[in-house]
């Protein structure tokens, strides 16, 4: 049987969650599997993600080996991957997802609530900016890019107080050490999909297709995939603080998603459950909720808002922006 090749962004942390599955893939098919390591421009411009074209650059060079015969699958952070369908490509598995909750790290052991005013926490995610100033409106939020490793090292050398990444990364890492504040959901609501890991190959390789099932989870796909249709829904991209975690209990889901002003002062926010079978359904159905919430707090009737794109009134919500008549 031919070796598999597996395309890998090159970062420590991409390049271990790549080995989970391979090794994964090996154990339930017997496959041996190659990683290719593949340059993004994510991974090469210190550009912040909002300025560059959001999280989806790390995802294009990786599709591109893929769709060249380079690579025969990819793996990415279901985070990262864009809602909208790639020509050629299709999301094969999703493995079983790791913990999805956000983690603060800061010198001393110190929590959220022990750092001092005007501390500086680095993230470069809107969303947990929005959050963090929600739980401390006296912290100051500042951009930070590179790798896990170089972002830890910036609160270990005192230029950061503190920083806040996905519990999963760190896992994947080997540095679940540095976590000194786990936040659960209810707190700070995690980026649609994060801690799941989603595996690509081309669209018409039935074979591969059919061998990356014995690596997928059922009800990780459930909940991601609530998730990921309330992201498509509102068009939010990753310029609009959006949250969002749907897990399952028994055959049912139950989810919560919401989105933020960026300064943290305000929230729209939205609940619900449904059948696993009836995901995509259930993230609709709360993307939904949440535009008609918009409505009323901007005082539109609905076809007003339907008028302009629902990523714009996502955004002129965050930012406290008047929406276009």
């Amino acid at each position: 049987m031919n070796q598999l090749r597996l395309g890998s962004r090159r970062s420590p942390m991409a390049i271990a969650q790549s080995r989970q599955v391979a090794d994964l893939l090996a154990e339930r098919t017997g496959r041996e599997v190659e990683i290719v390591g593949v340059t993004t421009l994510g991974d090469v411009s210190r550009a912040q993600l909002t300025q560059i074209g959001g999280t989806g650059v790390f995802v294009s060079a990786l599709r591109e080996a893929l769709l060249s015969g380079e690579v025969d699958l990819a793996v990415h952070s279901l985070k990262d991957l864009p809602t909208g369908p790639a020509p050629g490509i299709v999301l094969a598995a999703v493995p079983p997802r790791e913990d999805p909750r956000d983690a603060l790290v800061a010198r001393d052991g110190a929590k959220l609530a022990d750092l001092p005013a005007g501390a500086t926490i680095g993230t470069g995610s809107p969303r947990r900016a929005a959050q963090l100033l929600g739980l401390r409106s006296d912290v100051r939020c500042v951009p930070v890019r590179g790798n896990a490793g170089t972002r830890l090292a910036k609160v270990a050398e005192g230029e950061l107080d503190a920083l806040v990444l996905a519990v999963a990364g760190l896992a994947r890492i080997g540095r679940l050490n540095t976590v000194t504040q786990v936040f659960e959901p209810d707190e700070m609501l995690p980026s649609p999909g994060q801690g799941a890991l989603a595996v690509e190959c081309r669209d018409g390789d039935l074979e591969l297709a059919g061998l990356l099932k014995a690596v997928t989870d059922e009800a990780s796909v459930a909940a991601v995939t609530a998730e990921r249709s309330l992201l498509e829904a509102l068009e939010a991209g990753c310029s609009a603080p959006v949250g969002a975690y749907a897990a399952a209990t028994r055959e049912q889901l139950a989810m919560q998603a919401a989105v933020m002003s960026t300064d943290g002062t305000r929230a729209l926010r939205a609940h619900g459950s449904a059948p696993a079978a009836d995901a995509q359904k259930l993230g609709r159905g709360l993307a939904a909720e949440l535009l008609r919430a918009l409505c009323e707090r901007r005082r539109l009737g609905t076809l007003a808002l339907w008028t302009i794109p629902l990523g714009l009134a996502m955004l002129a919500y965050a930012r406290a922006l008047p929406l276009p008549s």
